[in-house]
């Protein structure tokens, strides 16, 4: 017989007479979770809140015979396994009974507390077997209906591959990492190419037939990341009506992408720490322990490691996460790929689309190439999709590239004179000094500066109002939470 903590399974006794619940009681208290009802409307009233592994009632009862009662008991509880008490050696009415399905097994009176207990623990054992099939069952629907939402395309490798040396070592990177089970981060800023990096990494591994799961966790606020990592038995929360297997389960076997965990509540970090060092996951409400085999990829932006280090983040998790850290370098930092990214970009789109455009003029890629690229590789594929369908021709002219994010300005803005401001000179100075002797100005910096000015200026204008500066930006609030955390702005 399976090995079954037999105290975790209801079981529901039924009898008019208290002295028959009492010995009951006696009995089993022990071996046990027991529930007790005098008689079968008492009974029935009860499963409308419990829902027992086993339903024990006396067959002779005053208005509502054992048999009767495990009938209305079965609709309400299928899955329950009826024993029925008799004293009476009434076989055709048995007969009847078992093979209604409202009995699954009789005993006859006086019950014997050994053999009661023996058939207790068969009738437990068979329920645990239907509903773990069930489980199974959901689990298997669940993930096959996760992976068609999140169906993915065939890996072009033409996306982080290119003519630079960065991306060059960044390819040799991801081929020694994906042949190992080690866990791995994965640093570039907004718009990089972590997600291809990601599941480049699985598909180069021996996981590759087996699921890859993606979690955007900017999406999730509060404990709900915890519970779509780690799932939830029924009734682990308000409105938790039915059970569900966690993402974490999803991807055993396999590879989890978390893409940007921040933050991350101190018992969500216990948990993930737990997962990484022993491979264990509890569902939340639930003491019962599943193992998984799973990779974690990590995506981060630059400094939200400090940002994990000033909100106290466990060192042991950031540790055992940053085993083998991957930096994608930017675009801008890295132009001499832009001519291969965007004619990967125009072939991918004017397919789909059925556009007739095939090649970039040589005037767009020295558009594009002089271009900042805030958005990185992200708003390289914006800017050439558009294009692609602004076109008439088979050549995208530069006409046909707009830039959704702000270029960096040629000239600075005219402003009016001022009072002298011996600082202002410096920098005056500075600026006015060749080119060589200038100092090196982090374009990454200046762009976040102008973020949280204009965001600033927003919660000012809005009085604080988050909803509703997410309204004028255009964006989804759990986005401006985010950049509000990444930008250092508590508010």
């Amino acid at each position: 017989m399976r090995d079954l903590d037999w105290n975790s399974f209801d079981v529901l006794v039924v009898d008019d007479e208290q002295d028959n619940l009492d010995a009951f009681r006696f009995a089993f208290r022990k071996s046990f979770k027991l529930h007790y009802a005098l008689g079968g409307a008492e009974a029935l009233s009860l499963l409308d809140r419990l829902d027992p592994a086993v339903i024990v009632a006396d067959q002779r009862m005053p208005g509502m015979s054992g048999i009767e009662f495990l009938k209305q008991a079965k609709e309400r509880r299928p899955d329950a396994a009826g024993v029925l008490l008799t004293a009476y050696a009434d076989m055709t009415v048995l007969i009847d009974a078992v093979n209604s399905g409202a009995v699954d097994r009789y005993v006859q009176k006086p019950w014997n507390s050994k053999e009661l207990a023996v058939v207790l623990r068969q009738a437990i054992a068979g329920v645990a077997t239907v509903r773990e099939n069930r489980r199974l069952r959901e689990q298997l629907a669940h993930y096959a209906g996760y992976l068609e939402r999140e169906q993915r395309d065939p890996i072009d490798f033409g996306e982080i591959a290119g003519e630079s040396e960065a991306m060059r070592e960044v390819a040799a990177r991801i081929g020694e990492v994906a042949k190992a089970a080690t866990h791995v981060l994965i640093e570039g800023e907004e718009g990089a190419e972590k997600e291809v990096v990601a599941r480049a990494i699985h598909v180069g591994s021996p996981r590759e037939e087996q699921p890859f799961v993606k979690v955007t966790c900017a999406a999730f606020r509060g404990d709900a990341l915890e519970r779509e990592l780690f799932g939830w038995r029924r009734g682990a929360f308000d409105g938790a009506f039915t059970e569900r297997a966690g993402r974490l389960e999803l991807a055993h076997r396999g590879t989890i992408y978390l893409d940007e965990p921040a933050p991350l509540t101190p018992s969500l970090q216990a948990r993930l720490l737990r997962v990484l060092t022993d491979g264990e996951v509890e569902r939340l409400g639930s003491t019962e322990t599943t193992r998984v085999d799973v990779r974690v990829v990590l995506s981060l932006t630059p400094g939200i490691e400090e940002a994990w280090a000033r909100a106290g983040v466990l060192p042991e998790l950031v540790s055992r996460l940053s085993v083998f850290p991957l930096r994608l370098p930017p675009l801008r930092e890295r132009r001499e790929d832009i001519r291969a990214l965007a004619e990967h970009f125009l072939r991918k789109y004017a397919r789909r689309n059925a556009r007739a455009a095939t090649s970039l003029s040589d005037e767009a890629i020295a558009k594009l190439t002089a271009y900042a690229w805030p958005g990185n590789t992200r708003e390289l594929e914006n800017v050439v999709e558009r294009a692609a369908i602004l076109s008439r021709g088979d050549v995208i002219l530069p006409e046909h590239l707009a830039f959704t994010a702000r270029p960096q300005p040629t000239e600075p803005p005219a402003r009016p004179p001022k009072a002298a401001d011996p600082e202002a000179d410096a920098a005056g100075k500075a600026l006015a000094a060749p080119a060589s002797s200038r100092p090196k100005l982090d374009l990454s910096s200046q762009l976040d500066d102008i973020e949280r000015r204009e965001l600033l200026a927003a919660l000012e204008r809005c009085g604080g109002n988050k909803a509703e500066v997410a309204r004028q930006f255009g964006m989804q609030r759990t986005t401006l939470y985010y950049r509000l955390k990444r930008l250092g702005i508590d508010t």
